[in-house]
């Protein structure tokens, strides 16, 4: 007796997989790839030197600092609103729940220069904070708003 196949889910899955892979390897492997082979050519003492110069550990610090310190803030303040939207009833309610959705819907560059512009000198938010000794747009604080605006989303939805 021949066993039954059944249909495929996904219809077009060889061509799908073939254009994902071809993909993924233009944008994200070759360079990768150059990167760690012009690496490699580097004697290790200077791959040392390179790695912990000042500016670079300065930009560990900054991305290491601002993402851990986002996360503890998303961490709270997710779990908050996500409790807040599934158990209670409230005037707003949807509309809080569609801009828990904005940064999904706002490619990260659009994010990002919505945010300059937001909390730069001249910006709605930044015209009332530089006054106050506070520089958000173009500095650690404003990389933290960024973080913590797009990985908040991610961060209630899963809750």
């Amino acid at each position: 007796m021949k066993p039954t196949t059944l249909p495929r889910v996904l219809p077009g899955f060889t061509l799908s997989l073939g254009y994902t892979i071809s993909y993924l390897s233009l944008i994200v492997l070759i360079p990768l790839a150059a990167v760690f082979i012009k690496t490699s050519t580097m004697p290790l003492d200077a791959f040392w030197q390179a790695v912990t110069a000042p500016r670079v550990l300065a930009s560990y610090r900054l991305s290491f600092g601002m993402a851990l310190l986002a996360a503890a803030i998303n961490s709270v303040f997710g779990l908050l609103l996500a409790w807040s939207l599934v158990r209670y009833r409230f005037p707003g309610k949807r509309l809080v729940d569609t801009l828990v959705d904005l940064p999904f819907a706002l490619p990260t560059a659009v994010a990002g220069i919505a945010l300059t512009a937001l909390y730069a000198g001249n910006g709605w938010i930044g015209q009332y904070l530089e006054p106050l000794g506070l520089k958000v747009a173009f500095g650690p604080l404003g990389v933290l708003v960024a973080l913590v605006f797009i990985g908040l989303p991610f961060v209630v939805r899963t809750v």
